[in-house]
């Protein structure tokens, strides 16, 4: 009764697996920050974007908050335009998506798309900030729309994009038959 649906169980219990081992291991890297301002990861996250912000003509600076507040502050074209918090940095997004991709797992080709993706992931994720904080200073009063919805549709979006390529492009292809 159940070989029908084998495949299936073993995709969903691989995803199950990578996901709950990366979300601990992750827990476990932000438990070793707590009460210490930001984690350096969502430092780093945060400095590509002002770095980006500076290119695009928007003066920026990170501003550290309180330790025990774990936030920093983006000062952007001489306003307090909003800050950075761990969940700013799409680590729990990159989970979920390495979840995905290696549930479907088809040999070294499967760490070259992860990385490729986390990459592509990593650098949707500053310019959504640095959009988002840009549309913070230009027209304040879409603030609400454009963190509740519409920069958040981008990074999930660029997620489920990945994945469409990933199952079109490889997870579904047949192997090659080199005998004919």
């Amino acid at each position: 009764m159940f070989s029908d649906f084998k495949p299936v169980l073993k995709i969903l219990l691989r995803f199950i697996l990578i996901y709950v081992v990366m979300v601990l291991a992750y827990q476990f890297y932000l438990n070793e920050f707590k009460n210490t301002g930001l984690d350096p990861f969502s430092r780093w996250v945060m400095e590509q974007t002002t770095f980006v912000q500076n290119f695009l003509g928007y003066p920026s600076k990170m501003i550290p908050g309180k330790p025990q507040q774990e936030t920093t502050w983006f000062f952007v074209s001489g306003k307090y335009v909003s800050r950075m918090v761990e969940g700013c940095n799409a680590v729990s997004v990159m989970i979920l998506f390495l979840s995905f991709i290696f549930a479907f797992y088809k040999g070294f080709k499967t760490f070259l798309f992860v990385g490729a993706g986390v990459l592509c992931l990593h650098v949707m994720n500053v310019l959504r900030i640095a959009g988002l904080n840009v549309l913070l200073v230009e027209l304040p009063q879409y603030s609400r729309i454009g963190h509740d919805y519409l920069f958040p549709a981008i990074i999930y979006g660029s997620v489920v994009v990945l994945w469409l390529l990933w199952i079109k492009l490889f997870a579904l292809k047949e192997p090659e038959n080199e005998n004919s």
